[in-house]
C-alpha cells in the first residue's frame, strides 16, 4: 500500500501567505518561502501553494515565489489559483512546480486538462474540485465558492479523469473552515469512480481528523492549512500517530 500524504496548503496573495476563514477576514501568516521550507523540514511529503488574488500582477509574484522555493524545497509541490491556459501552466512548472492546478478553467475549458496532459503528462495535471451538498448530491462551485455551477461532482471527477488529470484535489466547501472534520462521505463517493489519487481538504481541526480521513476513505492524501501554520497540530507528531494506527506514511529518520 502507497504512503499517505501530508499536505499543508499555502494561500498566497501580494507574495505572503494569508489565512482566511470562508474566504474572507485574512490574516497574514508570512513569508511563502520560508513557511514552505519549514514544512519541509519538518517532514511533509508535498506543498500546495494556491494564488488567492490570481491577478496578472500576482501571477508575476507567484512564478518568483515558486521558483525560490525550488530552489530550498525538495518535494512535489502545486501551484493552483488564476491558471488559464497551457501558457500558464508552463511558467509554473518552468519555474519549478511539479504539478499545476486547474479549478474554474477547467469547468469553463475542460480541453485545457487535455492539452495540459498531453503537453506536460497527466501526473502534472490537477483538477481541483470545490465540492458542497445541494439536496442529495454535491454541486461543483467555481470562482472561490461563490458560484454553483450545477454540474454533480461525482460526474465531474469522473470526467476530468477521462479528460486526463492525474490527480484531483478536492475541497468540500461545507467543511471548509469549520474544524469539524473531513466530508469523508465525498471522499468514499469520489474515490469510487477514479483510479487516480485523491487529495481529501477541508474541515481539518485536529489530528485526529486527518487520521480519520485517511484510514475511513481511500483518500491518497489529507490537505490542511491553519492547523498547521499555527502549530496546533506538527507533521512529526501527526505521521507518529498515523504510524501508530498503522496507516502507511513516510517517516525520516
Amino acid at each position: 500500500m502507497l504512503a499517505k500524504r501530508i499536505i499543508p496548503c499555502l494561500d498566497v496573495t501580494d507574495g505572503r501567505v494569508v489565512k482566511g476563514v470562508n474566504f474572507v477576514d485574512l490574516t497574514d501568516v508570512g513569508d511563502p518561502v520560508a513557511i514552505a521550507k519549514a514544512y519541509y523540514e519538518q517532514g511533509c511529503d508535498e506543498l500546495v501553494f494556491l494564488d488567492i488574488s490570481a491577478t496578472h500582477e500576482g501571477r508575476q509574484t507567484m512564478v518568483d515565489v515558486v521558483s525560490k522555493t525550488a530552489d530550498q524545497v525538495f518535494i512535489p509541490f502545486t501551484v493552483g489559483g488564476g491558471i488559464r491556459s497551457v501558457a500558464d501552466m508552463n511558467a509554473m512548472l518552468k519555474a519549478g512546480a511539479d504539478k499545476v492546478a486547474v479549478n474554474s478553467a477547467a469547468i469553463q475549458h475542460p480541453d485545457l486538462i487535455t492539452q495540459g496532459a498531453q503537453k506536460f503528462g497527466n501526473q502534472c495535471i490537477v483538477v481541483a474540485i470545490d465540492a458542497k451538498r445541494v439536496g442529495d448530491s454535491w454541486h461543483v462551485f467555481v470562482t472561490g465558492g461563490r458560484k454553483d455551477t450545477g454540474i454533480d461532482a461525482i460526474e465531474w471527477a469522473k470526467e476530468a479523469v477521462r479528460l486526463g488529470a492525474g490527480e484531483l484535489l478536492v475541497t468540500s466547501m461545507d467543511k471548509d473552515g469549520t474544524k469539524s472534520g473531513y466530508d469523508l462521505a465525498l471522499y468514499q463517493a469520489i474515490s469510487q469512480v477514479v483510479d487516480v489519487p485523491v487529495i481529501a481538504s477541508g474541515g481539518a481541526g485536529n489530528q485526529a481528523d486527518i487520521v480519520e480521513v485517511l484510514a475511513k476513505t481511500p483518500a491518497t492524501g489529507a490537505l490542511a492549512a491553519s492547523i498547521f501554520h499555527y502549530n496546533e497540530v506538527t507533521i512529526p507528531s501527526l505521521k507518529q500517530e498515523l504510524k501508530k494506527q498503522q496507516i502507511p506514511v513516510r517517516i525520516i529518520e
